[in-house]
């Protein structure tokens, strides 16, 4: 009867939301540092208020704002730089990767390795953009949208669930009927 006590059950079930609250929380830290490195650490910037105001309805502690505000602010910050990624998945679905890093070659490699491992090929800048509308920091897909077929369906869910899995990509966004991200 080994695994089957009721504290085993919590500790699987608390170890899933933890590492899904962590991913969204270093995302947000990221973001914040950035923003907070374009205004100085003015908190009455707009751009910076409206990612404080995004990250504390994800239940960001204020700690970790204060700490990513202050590490935005800070003379040994890192260059982050937010760099977008086009490719075509299965079924001909645009996909749109919006990624921040510290080192846009590595960020590229690592990227183009997980398309690759899809069989998938990254797009040069602009061939996939034309599917989307950019609304602020969002990328909304026009009409119509593309049905991704059962098989191809999978192999899109495979590939955007590695990309939420890496630490650079802040957001993912498609053409794929189901699949499309409408924003916080």
């Amino acid at each position: 009867m080994s695994g089957h006590s009721k504290w085993s059950q919590i500790k699987r079930q608390k170890s899933v939301t933890d590492a899904a609250r962590s991913r969204v929380f270093s995302r947000y830290a990221r973001l914040i540092a950035l923003e907070s490195k374009k205004a100085n650490g003015m908190l009455s910037a707009p751009s910076l208020s409206v990612v404080i105001a995004r990250a504390k309805a994800a239940n960001m502690p204020k700690e970790n704002i204060e700490r990513a505000i202050a590490k935005g602010t800070s003379k040994d910050s890192g260059n982050l730089e937010q760099v977008v990624y086009e490719a075509y998945g299965p079924g001909g679905v645009a996909i749109m990767v919006d990624a921040l890093t510290d080192n846009k070659n590595r960020t590229t490699q690592e990227i183009k390795h997980l398309f690759v491992l899809q069989g998938i090929d990254l797009s040069a800048p602009g061939a996939a953009s034309w599917a989307f509308t950019k609304t602020g920091t969002v990328f909304i897909p026009n009409e119509p949208l593309i049905d991704a077929s059962e098989s191809g369906g999978e192999k899109l869910g495979t590939i955007l669930e590695a990309l939420d899995e890496h630490e650079d990509v802040q957001r993912v966004f498609t053409n794929a009927r189901g699949y499309e991200d409408t924003g916080d």
